[in-house]
C-alpha cells in the first residue's frame, strides 16, 4: 500500500507542470464562466476541445509532455471568445490576422467551411509571437 502511494506520488511529481501563461489563461477563462478541465477530451485525438453548450473546455494532459500546453489553451481561448461574441453560439470574429502556412493542414481538414473559418482564426492567433496577449485581449473584449 505504502509502496503504491510512493510510486503514485513519484509519477505525479514527474509530470511536466503547466507554464505560468497556461495557468493564468486558465484562470481568465474560468473568470469568464468557462470550466477548464485537464483530462482526455470526448473527441478522440483532440489536444483541446470546447463544448459551447455548457462552456466546458477539455485540455488533453499529453499537451504538457509535448510542451504545447500554452498553445493549446490559447487556441481554446480564441474559441471561447468566439462563443462569447456569438452570445453562446460560436461565430467567427472577423480578425485581420492570417495563420502561418504550416497550420493550413490543421484547419483545412474540416469539410465544413464555417468550421474551417473558426479554426483558421484560432490557429492564426495561436501562432502569433504575442499569442497570449492577443488571447487575453479577445477574452476581455468579447466575454463581458
Amino acid at each position: 500500500m505504502i509502496e503504491t502511494l510512493l510510486l503514485a506520488s513519484f509519477l505525479v511529481s514527474q509530470l511536466p507542470t503547466p507554464e505560468e501563461k497556461f495557468l493564468n489563461l486558465k484562470i481568465q477563462l474560468e473568470k469568464k464562466g468557462f470550466q477548464v478541465v485537464i483530462e482526455l477530451p470526448p473527441k478522440r485525438g483532440a489536444y483541446g476541445l470546447l463544448r459551447e453548450a455548457d462552456k466546458k473546455i477539455w485540455i488533453n494532459p499529453v499537451v504538457f509532455e509535448l510542451h504545447i500546453g500554452t498553445q493549446t489553451i490559447i487556441h481554446e481561448a480564441v474559441h471561447a471568445a468566439q462563443v462569447c461574441a456569438g452570445k453562446g453560439k460560436i461565430k467567427v470574429l472577423g480578425l485581420n490576422i492570417q495563420p502561418s502556412n504550416y497550420t493550413r493542414p490543421f484547419f483545412m481538414r474540416y469539410t465544413d467551411v464555417h468550421r474551417q473559418d473558426l479554426e483558421r482564426e484560432a490557429y492564426a492567433i495561436q501562432t502569433q509571437p504575442n499569442s497570449y496577449e492577443l488571447a487575453v485581449s479577445l477574452l476581455h473584449k468579447y466575454c463581458q
